[in-house]
């Protein structure tokens, strides 16, 4: 393969492109180890060191310490490392690495996102944040299974009471538009209409 480009993203690494298509990402010191120019045909030795040793390794750590600052889920994992430079194949190992050891677990992450926005959010928003960061709908109704299991319970009648004493005076009686507008915020946030209805019926009576 013919090394057809380096392009510098910074100061200390750059790009490389073999053939014409983006290849891997490289420090300054690796492209003088392994004599990376423009115009040369890259042995394949030196290519699978690449591609079986120094990148995966590189890839490895990058996600170990990337786990060290927040939680990802293997989906943001992958996005992260593959936004840094490295290919699908490889990140795809390294993620499957720091998976082994449970350093990345998907039902762990839904259970604790869960558990920590389900007194502020309403159950579809948190799905559909969940489904983002690549949970799936199975895995999002068995982290709510184990949750209620542990004594937790989503009761957005008792979150919309909470939100609607917060935002708006109950006591006084709100305009046809202000409800509308009301409606409009809960809609927005993912709650039911009609369970909103009822519970804006019953708290401006």
């Amino acid at each position: 393969m013919t090394v057809t480009g380096i392009e510098a993203i910074s100061k200390s690494r750059s790009k490389v492109f073999l053939d014409g298509e983006f290849a891997f990402v490289l420090y300054k010191g690796e492209l003088r180890k392994y004599q990376m120019k423009e115009g040369i045909e890259l042995q394949e030795d030196i290519l699978e060191e690449l591609q079986t040793q120094v990148l995966p390794k590189r890839a490895k750590l990058r996600a170990m310490n990337l786990l060290k600052n927040r939680q990802y889920t293997e989906k943001q994992l992958m996005d992260k490392l593959m936004a840094g430079g490295c290919g699908q194949e490889i990140a795809r190992e390294a993620v499957d690495y720091v998976k082994s050891y449970r350093y990345v677990d998907d039902d762990r992450y839904a259970c604790e996102y869960i558990a920590c926005h389900m007194e502020r959010h309403s159950l579809r928003e948190i799905e559909q944040k969940l489904l983002m960061r690549g949970i799936s709908r199975e895995q999002f109704r068995h982290a709510l299974e184990a949750l209620e299991a542990q004594g937790s319970t989503f009761d957005e009648e008792a979150m919309i009471r909470s939100i609607l004493k917060k935002k708006y005076c109950t006591e006084n009686i709100v305009s046809d538009k202000e409800k509308q507008r009301i409606y409009a915020y809960f809609y927005r946030k993912g709650f039911s209409i009609e369970l909103v209805r009822r519970v804006m019926e019953d708290s401006f009576a």
